[in-house]
């Protein structure tokens, strides 16, 4: 795989077990890349070493007189150039072309497991783990399956230059061949403090990361509350903290760098002090000991390597196993997909809490706990974050489907729908029927004024279709987003439309127009709406009103306000005190409460008049 190839047609399917594992499946997964590698890091490598025999020959040449040898060894050392500089340059080409293959890889499974667990994930995840894997930790994968070729090159390297040593000079090469393996392996007892502290580093940025996310996210109502000033220090205080780790970290690492220093240059002195000391006695020759000690000072280059190794793997080892744990999270409801590709087409039902939505209905559900409407919500799409009994479409459990066929069934518009940055053409350009047209969906949603407002922040466009939407519609006020986004999902045209509080943000008036646009534009479709709005509500071919987790009560808006006291303390947000008996009963023909019903208060009466006003 070239970088130009990229992306992968399939990125395959990884071994998640753990971060070893998993950069052993990378490993393998990319070993005609590694194998390249390898070849031209021998090339270099074993250019690089061989210069130190053609100086000694070309010394000794030299002192011998002789012609015909030193043109030799001119002729080797032009070759043993020639050979560094291509060995070189197609080794840093294959290296880098394995680390940018190797990340796009990480980058591609971690981008397909967040399209299939979709809102699930950050229930599952910590959002600013996701961002740290996504982002830093997949850098760090790379660099370690990139740098691991090399250093093969080099061990390689190391243990042929040892071999020649000792055939070509055996008193010295005796000692180098002792030597060279102590320092590659005197930092090994301090690379598992330095790990530790490295790990730490990593675990408080990723929480600072989190931190920072959390904030961005929520600084329009962090703004409003006066709490930016509270958030800018508990992330100051966060970054402190990752800076002393850094510190400390980087000390340990800077202790091992002036170890791989220190040590071959005392073994730099031990072979020139025993060199000189078999010369003088004739034991060896001049070009002998120039040979030895060319050698031992070049060596020092490769056994760098070792270090770096070591490097990669203390950071890349936790960036694994922190991808190898997003990677290795399932659907909760996955059973494979057993069933034959297209969508079904039925009555949505719901087992776990009796929730039935007839086919081409309308159907608000009205729940007193939000977090329970989200969590019912993401298990009509497929989508539960917990093991469950599966929702079932037209009879069919959602999780026997294909995730691409269940999810052409059912769509899901969450809470707070993400708008991605482009232009709003680009934003509706998503899979869709073909029935329902952009401008079309636009209406329904009531964006007249979005577009407005669109055209007015973008120069030099008068099309309202091309105009640009800065990340995540942070321009727009939040019931200008609600209304972008459910003008998306309208466009799409699912055979279930699932919509979790759409008009939270909306005024009243435009909320009325949004419930006529919905109803029109979905006519013979099978649509859900999570919300309390009385106007949606009253729009609604049935109420389905949810006490806990089980279905309490089914029927009218109205006939839920008048029957149901649950139901109207919800819709209509009345307090302990207003739901408390007022003293008489009432007569089910007076048509406000059941038999056992108790008569609100004046002021909870007046409120269901205005309710039935407006609706």
């Amino acid at each position: 795989m070239q970088i130009q190839d990229l992306p992968y047609p399939d990125p395959g399917a990884p071994d998640a077990r753990s971060g070893p594992r998993f950069l052993w499946w990378l490993f393998r997964n990319q070993l005609s890349g590694q194998l390249r590698s390898l070849a031209w890091g021998l090339l270099h490598f074993i250019s690089v070493a061989s210069l130190p025999f053609c100086v000694g020959a070309a010394v000794q040449a030299a002192v011998d007189r002789s012609g015909g040898r030193l043109a030799m060894a001119g002729g080797l050392m032009a070759l043993a150039c020639a050979g560094n500089a291509v060995g070189d340059t197609f080794l840093h080409r294959a290296a880098v072309t394995n680390w940018i293959t190797a990340a796009a890889r990480v980058q591609q499974l971690l981008g397909r497991k967040a399209a299939t667990l979709g809102s699930a994930l950050t229930r599952r995840v910590a959002a600013g783990e996701v961002v740290a894997v996504s982002t830093g930790d997949v850098e760090k994968i790379g660099w370690f399956v990139e740098a691991l070729s090399r250093f093969t090159a080099a061990a390689v390297t190391i243990v042929l230059v040892c071999a020649g040593l000792v055939i070509y000079q055996p008193a010295l090469g005796v000692v180098v061949a002792v030597g060279l393996p102590v320092l590659a392996i005197a930092v090994l007892p301090l690379l598992p403090r330095a790990t530790r502290r490295a790990d730490v580093q990593r675990e408080k940025a990723g929480r600072a990361t989190e931190l920072a996310s959390d904030t961005v996210a929520g600084l329009r109502v962090l703004r409003g509350i006066g709490g930016e000033d509270l958030f800018l220090d508990r992330y100051r205080r966060a970054s402190q903290e990752v800076r002393h780790a850094a510190v400390r970290s980087a000390r340990m690492w800077s202790l091992i760098a002036a170890i791989q220093v220190l040590l071959p240059g005392l073994l730099l002195i031990t072979v020139v002090w025993y060199g000189v000391r078999l010369a003088r006695e004739g034991r060896i020759t001049v070009g002998e000991l120039v040979t030895v000690y060319s050698s031992v000072m070049l060596l020092t280059y490769p056994i760098r390597h070792f270090e770096e190794i070591a490097m990669a793997y203390s950071f890349s080892r936790p960036s694994a196993r922190r991808a190898a744990h997003v990677l290795s999270l399932e659907r909760a409801t996955d059973s494979g997909g057993s069933r034959a590709a297209g969508a079904p087409a039925g009555d949505l039902y719901d087992p776990a809490t009796g929730l039935l939505a007839p086919a081409g209905r309308l159907t608000a559900v009205v729940c007193g706990d939000p977090d329970a409407a989200g969590r019912l919500a993401e298990r009509l799409g497929g989508h539960a974050s917990q093991q469950g009994t599966p929702v079932l479409l037209g009879g069919v459990p959602l999780d026997e489907l294909p995730l691409d066929s269940a999810r052409e069934a059912v769509l899901v518009q969450d809470k707070d729908p993400v708008l991605l940055s482009g232009t709003l053409r680009e934003l509706l350009d998503v899979p869709a029927s073909g029935a329902v047209g952009p401008r079309e969906a636009l209406d329904a949603a009531q964006c007249g004024d979005v577009l407005a407002a669109l055209v007015q922040g973008s120069l030099g466009s008068d099309d309202p279709m091309d105009a640009r939407i800065t990340e995540r519609g942070r321009s727009l006020s939040g019931g200008q987003r609600q209304r972008l986004a459910l003008a998306r999902s309208l466009v799409t045209d699912p055979e279930v439309l699932v919509l979790d509080e759409p008009t939270s943000a909306v005024d009243s008036h435009t909320e009325a127009r949004i419930a006529q646009g919905l109803r029109g534009l979905r006519a013979g479709r099978t649509t859900v709406v999570f919300t309390s709005s009385p106007l949606l509500l009253d729009r609604a071919d049935q109420v389905v009103f949810l006490h806990g987790d089980t279905v309490a009560v089914v029927g009218g808006h109205r006939e839920l306000v008048r029957g149901e006291p649950r139901y109207r303390a919800v819709v209509t947000r009345e307090t302990e005190d207003e739901a408390a008996p007022a003293g008489a009963r009432v007569r089910r023909d007076e048509g406000l409460l059941p038999d056992d019903g108790v008569l609100p208060d004046d002021g909870v009466l007046r409120r269901l008049e205005e309710i039935e006003e407006t609706a």
